[in-house]
Order: structure tokens, then sequence, then C-alpha cells
């Protein structure tokens, strides 16, 4: 997902894909330092992955829901497989796209299926930290394919699909899923799977069958409807995040840094962001949801804000550099430990079963046709707004911080069973929540 970032600044590349970029590198006045890599065909290879995750995600929203998880996640392996190959032996930009577009059914199928698949296999004290391990895969594999030339690292996707892939085949389907398409006994071997041979597990079967019981009678008399349309509502994040993953070596070279340094300090920032993964495996279910939201959103209001004024006021030069550098890294370390992780796990918790692979499915279409655009727009809208893009993002980081503290609960610790307790007792959603008996 983030080896865009680096390859659209290397220079082997370039010269191999996108010779006229690399003469423009070369010759652009110090003018046009925001406007030299505006092409729509650079963008169109890093959004095309995006687009094709939007439509994917909403397939496996439905194959999830008739299938299992298991399935899906197989599917994601496959088709990771396979975009790999064709990206790593490309001989021109059409194959580059035609990989990129199958990595994304497989990053629409996976980014469904496995947060989800997490989140109903956990235990409720340890779901935090294991939703934030599933982020914590993600940054390695941007700081890993940061490092390496393009073909490598274009076709070192192949070694975590594989790993993926097996995975995924020896593995057990959720318990909830099972027991949702009313295999009660496969349910239950797969508890004794995930909580050990000798575990008392009826009383937790028997709780995911009373509530889904439950739910699926005020469902029907409410009237029906597809689980699609009834959580078509739900929103999603315009953190900033994805356009600084995707072109952090782009953005390096417009403020002043020079080419190989601007990758390592692209290198530098997936870094802070691997470590501040970390950091939120941690604290996570200790501390809650909700003030890693808040205290992170403030944190990367503070650091666009920062940005935007130091872009501003510099035009290149080592000073403004380092200083977009260190406010970059503060900002991708409070987008790390808050809501990277936390935007994978707070909507599979707070769905139903009944609906939480379409509520899913819905969620990372929303965030995946968000990335696309910005992917597809964001070298053009630096050129054109400059420095005021970050300003852009710091509104909006503005807007959902406020938004979490004034609409999410605190839903650490709480088994997936007993979250309709949580909204029932919120001041706003209380309207909207399942009547306790």
């Amino acid at each position: 997902m983030g080896i865009s970032g680096g390859l659209t600044t290397m220079k082997s590349f370039l010269r191999k894909f996108f010779p006229y970029i690399l003469s423009a590198t070369a010759s652009t006045a110090s003018s046009d330092e925001y406007c030299v890599y505006n092409s729509q065909i650079l963008t169109a290879f890093t959004s095309s992955l995006y687009l094709a995750a939007l439509f994917s995600s909403l397939i496996a929203g439905r194959l999830t829901a008739i299938a299992g998880r298991r399935v899906v996640m197989v599917t994601a392996g496959a088709l990771y497989l396979t975009g790999a190959a064709i990206n790593a032996s490309a001989a021109n930009v059409v194959m580059l796209i035609a990989g990129r577009f199958l990595l994304g059914f497989g990053v629409g199928f996976a980014n469904q299926a496995t947060p989800v698949y997490i989140v109903e296999m956990a235990p409720a004290r340890w779901r935090g930290a294991l939703v934030a391990a599933f982020q914590l895969s993600v940054g390695l594999g941007v700081l890993t394919a940061n490092l390496w030339g393009w073909r490598l690292a274009l076709g070192l996707a192949a070694a975590p699909a594989v790993i993926f892939l097996v995975g995924a085949v020896v593995i057990s389907d959720t318990p909830s899923s099972l027991v949702a398409r009313g295999r009660l006994d496969s349910a239950r071997e797969a508890l004794l799977q995930a909580r050990g041979a000798h575990a008392d597990v009826d009383a937790e079967l028997e709780d995911i069958l009373y509530h889904l019981e439950a739910r699926q009678r005020k469902h029907g008399e409410e009237g029906g409807g597809g689980a699609f349309r009834r959580v078509l509502s739900r929103g999603t994040q315009m953190t900033g995040i994805n356009v600084v993953a995707f072109y952090a070596p782009v953005m390096f070279q417009t403020v002043g840094f020079a080419d190989g340094s601007s990758l390592m300090a692209a290198v530098v920032l997936a870094a802070i962001n691997l470590v501040s993964i970390l950091v939120s495996t941690v604290i996570v279910d200790r501390y809650g949801r909700r003030v890693l939201f808040i205290q992170g959103g403030g944190q990367m209001f503070i650091c666009l804000v920062a940005v935007g004024c130091v872009m501003a006021a510099t035009a290149g030069g080592d000073s403004g550099a380092l200083a977009v550098l260190l406010l970059t890294c503060i900002y991708s370390a409070g987008y790390g430990w808050s809501w990277g992780p936390l935007s994978w796990l707070v909507p599979c918790e707070i769905f139903p079963e009944e609906v939480r692979s379409a509520g899913q499915a819905i969620v990372i279409a929303l965030n995946l046709g968000v990335c696309f655009v910005q992917a597809q727009v964001f070298l053009a809208a630096l050129c054109w707004m400059k420095y005021g893009l970050f300003l852009f993002f710091a509104g909006w980081i503005a807007v959902m911080t406020a938004f979490v503290a004034a609409f999410l609960p605190e839903t650490k610790g709480v088994p997936l069973e007993a979250m309709e307790g949580v909204w029932a007792a919120h001041w706003f959603w209380k309207r909207f929540a399942l009547p306790r008996d």
C-alpha cells in the first residue's frame, strides 16, 4: 500500500516508466517546485490500487456474510500473489497499473475480512492490541518497501502474500460467522481451537447465538431491509495520512531535500510510524479508544498547521526541510497510535454480527474511495493549493476529532455480544439501540 511513495522519486523507476518527469526534475525552476511531479498517469499508478480496492471491498462484504471470513482472506492472498508477480515483471505502465489493480482487489478483500476476523476471534481484553497488530503489519510493509530498488520493492509483495495465503488456508473461520450461517458444531470447534481444548466454551457460544437471534427478531419487527442499506450512513476519515504515505519523498523534495535525502526522510517517517503503532498495541486496551482518538487528533492538527506555516514561510532550504521532517514525524506518530489502528478496530467492534460484514465493507469502501481521490488529485492539489493543502487536512482532523469527542462511546474491554448496551447508555445513540430484556 505504501510502496508508491518511494517509487515516485526513484530515478531508476522514473527513467523506465516516466522519463519526462525525470527530465522535469532536472530542469524545473525553484518557483515550480510544487508542480514538478504533477502527472495524472503517475498518480494513476498510485490511485488505481484504491479504485480496485473500493469495488472489491463491497463485493467482499457480501461474500464474507455468505461464505465466511476465511474464504475471503484466501482469495485476497491469491490476488496479492498474482498482482505482485505482474508488477515485478512489468515492462510498461500498462502492466504496472494492471498489477496494481489486482493488488487493489486483494487489499479490498483483506481489509474487509481480516480486521473483522481478528475482532471476532480475540478475547475482549486483548482485542485492541491484536487489531493494532494488523496496522503494525501494514506499517512494517511500508517501511520495508522503501528500502529497495523499484523492481525488488514491487516483487517483495509476494513474500507476505504467500504467508497470508498459507495462513488463511490453515485457520478456522470465526465462531460468530459460523453461527450466523447455522453451523453450530463448527462454531464450537472454532471456539475450542481459539480458547483451548479444555476450555468451557458453551456459555460463549450460547451468548453469541442469543444476541444474534435477538437482533434478528428486532430487525424483523422493524420491517427488514438489507444489511448494506442499514449502515450506509457511516463516515470515513480525512486525516491526510494517506497522501503523506503515498508522496512523502515528493513532499520532502518540494521543501528542499535532495533525491537521496528525501527517500531517507521517507524511511525515517515510516520507521516512526511503525514504532508508534507498537506503542498503540501496548496502550489501546489500557487507556481506551476515545483518549487515543482525541489526543492523536489534537497532535496531528497542530502538526499539520505548523507544516503549512513552515512551508509558507520558507521556500526550501535546510531549516525549512528539517522542520517539516520533524513535524511530519510527530504527526505520523500521532496517527500511528490513534487513528491508524483505531480506524480498523472501532468499526469492527461497533457493528452487530448480522451487519458486521456489510458495515466493515462500507467503512473500507468509503475510506478507499477517499484514498483514491486523494492519491489521484494530491499532486495537482499540491501544485494549486501549495502549503494550504496541509491546512485543509488540518481542518478535517478538527472536525473528525470533535465528532469522536461528542458521539463515540468507549468500547474498551466490552464483549462484542454486550456492545449493544454501550450504545443504549449513550446520550445520543440510545434512541437507536436494541432494547435490553
